[in-house]
């Protein structure tokens, strides 16, 4: 389907100009735009050329040439035989962008639907300027343009398409259809293995080349061995590194390590006391009783883990390639990356800091936003037909969508007290907007919404009812990770993004490696999904969501998504 829809909407290309702006016989023609064919992830000079004078609406993230700052879209007027050069990242995973033509000065422009393409929009006639959304442009503290929500389409427009594509940088199995741009899944991927590398070594913290046994509290050696490596890391981005450890005292009186998180601020330029915060858990479950036994050798689950590859390795990686990607650009907000302890033992870690850090030794801060990577890799595109068995195959009594063939991938947003409505309508827009174009998502995607089902149940039966997308963006009733420590303390609209909770197998288990959630992925031979080797599938769910981090972090520092229930 996706193949047809691009032919489609690239032959359609030369008949754009048959839509109904007849000034001075303009056409989508008139536009000419260099290079013929953008490289798809990354910021480029993108120039646009006026064979007549013309408005051009470039509906994907720009930088601002003069502060530096990425915003969502822009319209530029440019004069018969002038150009305009703008430096444009085009989205990383399709092959086919549009731009919109209109005449020289035009205000109100019709745009997509949040939850569909621009090829969606153009097969069904959106360039008619009926039947969607609208946007008007308006001048700001940029040297572009920038667009506000309309009610006013301005009738309809021309369309010209561009082809983008993506370059290899290893075979396909290994995950070169995303090892290339700005972040990357294959990035990610050798991330996740140098943290979790199995390899024996005379280390004598762990024995092990990665960094093992980080169960948090009680000054564990191997945690603090690695938060000293994310440490390193975050450091070497060029931002600036602080830890904060929070500690309780015994009945005895000695003062105990209850939590100590990394975390790495770059400040803003313009609205330094906004932070938008990216987070994931860096510790992992520890043993019960320091019982580590492997479920595939005695078929029964414990609890504990020495690695933590998907739960929550795969959130520290993309936390940290985000850092290294972000550390460059100029931002209006303070960004923060942190890693944190003690998730696994009731958040404490992300409570901490946010009660204290936040609330009280820094009172004028406000956390507009915080993005939560909390496991990832073992859902869409890959997933189900669990290799070593499944503990349980049955659908989630408590509501998470499952079956045996499709584990969706989670968007999940918050504060959302309602299983019955959308309290955080804003963040839900914002995560279907990029899901369905930028990521090559709206055939996979779904919005949940539990109107008419039960509060126990209302995920699933809404999935179900959707016949079962593989990507589901819904406000979560529940709180099992760090972003309930934003929403509880700060009030913070939250966006997370995860996977599969407990019908993973190796999920809090010794069997938790980066070579289980091959296995797991691996869609070779398998009737579904499209076949792929487990490493590809690994790298391509690693890469989709860290881009939606990205992305997510580029709009929400032109303009915050606030509490609509504050």
């Amino acid at each position: 389907m996706r193949a047809v829809l691009m032919v489609f909407v690239v032959l359609s290309a030369p008949l754009s100009g048959c839509f109904g702006n007849s000034d001075h016989g303009l056409t989508a023609d008139d536009l000419e735009v260099a290079p013929g064919t953008l490289v798809s992830g990354v910021f480029q000079d993108v120039t646009l050329e006026a064979g007549q004078r013309m408005s051009v609406f470039v509906p994907y993230l720009v930088r601002d040439p003069i502060t530096g700052f990425v915003q969502n879209s822009t319209v530029v007027d440019i004069d018969k035989g002038a150009s305009f050069t703008l430096d444009l990242l085009a989205p990383p995973r399709v092959s086919v962008l549009v731009i919109l033509v209109g005449e020289h000065g035009r205000v109100n422009w019709p745009v997509r639907d949040t939850n569909e393409s621009w090829g969606s929009w153009l097969e069904r006639g959106g360039a008619g300027g009926e039947g969607g959304l609208s946007v008007s442009r308006t001048s700001g503290n940029s040297s572009l343009d920038f667009l506000n929500s309309s009610v006013d389409s301005g009738g309809s427009v021309l369309v010209k398409t561009l082809l983008s594509e993506r370059a290899s940088s290893v075979a396909v199995g290994e995950g070169g259809l995303h090892s290339s741009g700005l972040v990357h899944g294959r990035d990610v991927y050798e991330t996740l293995f140098e943290i979790t590398d199995p390899a024996n070594s005379l280390d004598p913290v762990d024995g092990k080349a990665g960094y093992w046994d980080r169960w948090a509290g009680q000054g564990n050696p191997a945690y603090e061995d690695a938060a000293q490596y994310l440490i390193s890391e975050l450091s070497s981005f060029g931002l600036e590194v602080m830890t904060h450890r929070f500690e309780f005292t015994d009945i005895l009186g000695n003062q105990n390590p209850e939590s100590y998180n990394v975390c790495a601020y770059k400040w803003g330029s313009v609205f330094t006391n906004e932070w938008l915060v990216f987070g994931a858990h860096f510790d992992i479950a520890p043993p019960a009783n320091m019982v580590l036994l492997d479920p595939h050798v005695t078929g029964e689950r414990t609890y504990g883990t020495r690695v933590g590859a998907y739960d929550n390795s795969a959130g520290t990686s993309m936390v940290l390639e985000t850092a290294r990607a972000l550390a460059d650009f100029e931002t209006r907000r303070t960004m923060v990356f942190c890693l944190w302890s003690g998730e696994e033992g009731g958040k404490r870690g992300s409570d901490y800091w946010t009660d204290y850090y936040v609330k009280e030794d820094n009172p004028d801060v406000t956390v507009t936003n915080y993005i939560n990577l909390d496991m990832a890799g073992v859902n869409w595109p890959g997933g189900g037909g669990a290799p070593h068995g499944d503990p349980d195959p049955q659908i989630d009594e408590d509501g998470y969508p499952k079956d045996a063939e499709v584990w969706p991938m989670r968007v999940y947003i918050g504060p959302g007290p309602n299983h019955d409505r959308l309290d955080q309508p804003g963040m839900v827009r914002l995560s279907n907007w990029i899901g369905s174009d930028a990521l090559g998502l709206e055939e996979q995607m779904g919005t949940l919404v539990g109107d008419g089902y039960s509060a126990d149940t209302w995920k699933t039966d809404a999935w179900l009812d959707m016949d079962r997308p593989e990507i589901i963006v819904y406000e979560d009733t529940t709180a099992r990770s760090d972003h309930a420590s934003f929403q509880d303390n700060l009030g913070t609209v939250t966006v997370g993004f995860g996977g599969l909770v407990d019908g993973y197998w190796c999920y809090h288990q010794t069997c938790d490696t980066l070579d289980e959630m091959e296995q797991w992925m691996d869609t070779t031979g398998k009737d579904y999904g499209d076949e792929n080797t487990g490493v590809a599938n690994v790298v391509n769910s690693l890469d989709m969501i860290t881009w939606w981090a990205l992305m997510t972090f580029f709009h929400c520092d032109e303009k915050p998504i606030l509490n609509a229930l504050s």
